[in-house]
Parts: structure tokens; sequence; C-alpha cells
């Protein structure tokens, strides 16, 4: 006897926030129904035979409507209702995700004598991304994490209300040659002595596109803090070979120097820099669902 129905996003993750409501055919409601954290709906009061509306609706999903047809025992089968969410992809289902270093990148590209460009990349980072449930509520709780659907402050709904905080050693900064290295360790540059670590927290999250977002945060860098927004991308979801669930993630932003007091800058002929004072920063990430990462 009842209601049975599962509610699903297209990638197959439960909509657990998804409310299932049905109306006889004279629109009187007879029925209003949450779903589970599994996305089940299920209830076990008999129902008069015929024909029902049936609408499903979420917070950030387009509702669906369908007609379901009660039989004489009673019972109703939804079968699974598949919601599409509004303006973009499917987002990560929410909980904590942990950063997997063996399989992200963190580089940063800079102007070399203004013709070419030298890219430099982070070795040893990490962090953690906190999706937030798709209703109201308030901002998710994290600590180390990097470029991720993230997002911060209290009373912000949805995955708004998501979160990412990074830590990166400054120190493992590598550009394939040692020297060149030494030198961006040094005060005139990154002063890894001062200043061991990098770190990033967002404090918000906007849509950017139907399939972008704008992470808003803080980075602090070189002993300054600033804010710094990242242009990210969610690019999907799926199993991996250790029995986990990972999401990816790409994000942009472009920093200058003399915001983070590195004002070092040789000139050579021309006026030329050296060193361009505009750096790309380029992070694709891996994460991994869970408060930890498998052994791999």
């Amino acid at each position: 006897m009842g209601l049975r129905g599962q509610v699903r996003t297209r990638d197959g993750w439960a909509v657990q926030h998804a409310v299932v409501t049905m109306t006889d055919m004279s629109g009187t409601q007879v029925l209003r129904q949450d779903a589970d954290e599994n996305g089940s709906v299920r209830t076990d009061a008999a129902l008069a035979p015929g024909p029902y509306t049936v609408v499903v609706t979420a917070v950030g999903y387009a509702p669906v409507a369908s007609t379901a047809l009660v039989t004489v025992s009673g019972r109703a089968e939804l079968g699974t209702v598949i919601l599409a969410r509004q303006g973009g992809v499917e987002l990560p289902p929410p909980g904590a995700w942990s950063l997997d270093p063996a399989h992200s990148a963190v580089s940063a590209v800079a102007q070399h004598l203004g013709i070419s460009s030298v890219r430099g990349r982070f070795t040893e980072f990490g962090g953690r991304i906190e999706i937030a449930e798709g209703t109201a509520g308030a901002a998710g709780t994290g600590s180390a994490g990097s470029a991720g659907a993230s997002g911060g402050a209290g009373g912000a709904f949805g995955v708004e209300a998501s979160r990412v905080d990074a830590v990166i050693s400054a120190a493992s900064i590598d550009t394939g040659n040692a020297l060149r290295d030494k030198h961006l360790k040094s005060p005139d540059f990154l002063d890894v002595e001062r200043f061991p670590e990098i770190t990033y927290s967002s404090t918000g999250l906007t849509p950017a596109g139907p399939d972008r977002w704008t992470v808003h945060g803080q980075l602090s860098l070189h002993g300054v803090v600033r804010e710094v927004d990242l242009d990210l991308s969610y690019l999907g979801t799926g199993p991996d070979p250790w029995g986990g669930v990972r999401a990816a993630f790409r994000a942009t932003t472009e920093l200058h120097r003399e915001d983070f007091a590195m004002n070092y800058n040789q000139v050579v002929q021309a006026g030329i820099s050296a060193i361009g004072t505009t750096l790309r920063v380029e992070l694709d990430i891996q994460a991994v669902k869970g408060e930890s990462l498998p052994g791999v």
C-alpha cells in the first residue's frame, strides 16, 4: 500500500531534499512526502484507486510532474524520477570531499623576458571541500581543500553554502630549474622561511554560467591576505578503482605579484621585465568523497 519511488539526478545521485506531492483529479492534495537520505520515497497509507498528479520538486532542480495510477491495492509505483539541475550540470553529492594531491595539479605561469612563459607547480598541498545540501542552511565547515565548489557565509542557500579550504607548501615550488627554484624561495619572492604556507579559504560561491561558478575567497600569500576569485568548472563525478567516488574540478585565476608584496623586478633591455608581474594560476583537482583518502 502507499507510494513507492526514487528521486535521482542524471548522474544517479540521490536527491535527499526532494519533496513529492500527490493531488487527485479535483486538485486536492492527498499526500506530501520528503525523500529520505537515499532519495527514496515511501508511504504506507492506502490510497484510493484512480489517477493522480504527482509533482516532484527540489531546490536547485527543475520540477517534474507526471500522472500516477493507484491500483485497487491502494498502491502507486513512481519508479525512478530524474531531476535535472536548473541552469547547469549536476553537482557532486553533499558532504566532505578530500583533495587528492597524487591526482591533482597546482601550477602557475609567468611571462619570461616578454616573449615566452615559465611554468611552475607546487608538489605539496592538501585540502577539503564541503558540499552543502541543496536546501537553505549555514555554511559547511572545513579545513584545507583546493579549488572546488565552494561558498561560505552563514545564511547562504543550497550549494552556495558550500566551502573549500586549501593549504600549499610554498617550499614545494618546482619549475624544473634548481637555481630558479632557489631564487623563488628566497625573500625576493615567496620567502619560504618566513611564510612556509600559502592558504586559501572560500567566502562565497556564485553561478557564472551553465557549467561554471565563481569561488570567492581569501588568499594568504607572502604574509599578505587578499580577496581572490577563482573561475571554476565542475567536470563530473564517477567511481575510482579503489572503491571510492571522485569529483573533478578545474579552476583558474590571475594574481599580481605586487599585490602580495613581491616587488622584485630585474629589468632587461628596452624596459622589459625578466619575470612578468602577472601570474596565471591553474588548478586541476580531483577530490575523493569522505574525510580521508584511499591508500593509493
